[in-house]
């Protein structure tokens, strides 16, 4: 039985891969190990008919999900999706074949697979004589939901997100160490969004010493996430067994160790992981060239005082600066939020 999105008029190319990057983020967090994919299927009028996302391992992909929505719809009409379809048996059959199956005539993609196993879809569409497009909303998408899958298959290693939070005047508490809110309602949520999506969250020792943070994904009626990152402590001294980082509301690893490299290492099955630790801990991640993203949420509030964001990142005069540069800004609330990668 078919069935029809609620968008009932056409789309073009890049307002249905825009649909895509949509589903796309929705499913981020609960694919590991596949990619968050989004997938449109289109009929042959350009009206939506079908709209999925990547299941968890071992479940549908997006092409599939989208085809099982579309129904009869699909034959002759467009698939797009936010990656090339896979063209090899993993857990599931090849997403190929059931796009020839369903008898769609173009399929249009952003991003090619990088995966050796996994490409070569495009190609045998093609030579089927299935239309094939690539490169729409790319950009999209590389530094969307697709950016830190991307990495892990490029490099072998996590994607490493630092983020932070500051006064204008880059302070990351007040003078007498309260740092509880700097930052709106609006932006703690979007961080609980984040969190949600990652594999895993990193602080240092210092931070459950002083702050005792849950380090949990929270909706914002408070409740717990459906899905929870493996919370990572990092360092050297003790901590209580009683901190609340180690209640049942996830899993947590403790790593005793003050190199990156090991921490990395040690997350080497995860994809996406975010640095929340305080300033020594950023500025280590930061001094071993660890860090692939930065995330400042910036409040328009002045502090002062000698609490900053980061500690020394062996920049020793102006010419040794890190350099990055500035890929996205929002305004979130009040707050500016800054995402930043290497220049």
């Amino acid at each position: 039985m078919s069935h029809r999105h609620a968008v009932e008029h056409a789309l073009d190319h890049d307002a249905a891969m825009l649909l895509a990057i949509e589903r796309s983020q929705q499913v981020k967090g609960n694919t590991y190990p596949n990619p968050p994919v989004g997938a449109v299927i289109l009929d042959r009028d350009g009206r939506v008919a079908g709209v999925g996302g990547t299941r968890p391992a071992g479940e549908a992909h997006a092409e599939i999900a989208a085809l099982r929505r579309a129904g009869e719809l699909a034959a002759g009409g467009t698939a797009v999706v936010t990656l090339e379809p896979c063209n090899h048996h993993g857990r599931t059959p090849p997403c190929v074949d059931a796009l020839l199956a369903a008898g769609v005539a173009e399929v249009v993609y952003a991003v090619d697979d990088p995966h050796p196993e996994a490409g070569g879809g495009a190609a045998r569409l093609a030579a089927a004589g299935v239309r094939v497009r690539s490169g729409v909303q790319a950009d999209a998408v590389v530094a969307g939901p697709l950016r830190e899958w991307l990495h892990k298959q490029r490099t072998g290693r996590p994607h490493v997100t630092w983020k932070y939070a500051t006064s204008i005047d880059g302070r990351s508490a007040a003078a007498d160490g309260s740092s509880q809110w700097i930052t709106s309602e609006a932006a703690r949520a979007d961080l609980h969004r984040r969190r949600a999506a990652a594999d895993a969250i990193v602080v240092g020792t210092g931070t459950v010493l002083v702050d005792d943070p849950t380090l949990t994904a929270r909706l914002p009626d408070g409740s717990l996430a459906d899905r929870q990152p493996l919370r990572v402590v990092v360092g050297e001294r003790e901590i209580s067994a009683d901190a609340r980082v180690f209640n049942e509301d996830s899993h947590t690893m403790v790593i005793r160790t003050h190199d990156p490299a090991e921490v990395l290492r040690a997350l080497s099955d995860r994809t996406d992981v975010l640095i929340e630790g305080g300033p020594t801990l950023a500025g280590a991640f930061l001094r071993a060239g660890a860090i692939d993203r930065i995330l400042a949420y910036v409040a328009p509030i002045l502090l002062g005082g000698p609490i900053t964001a980061v500690d020394d990142v062996g920049v020793a005069n102006i010419a040794r600066a890190l350099r990055w540069r500035f890929d996205a800004t929002e305004q979130i609330g009040p707050d500016l939020l800054l995402s930043l990668v290497p220049h």
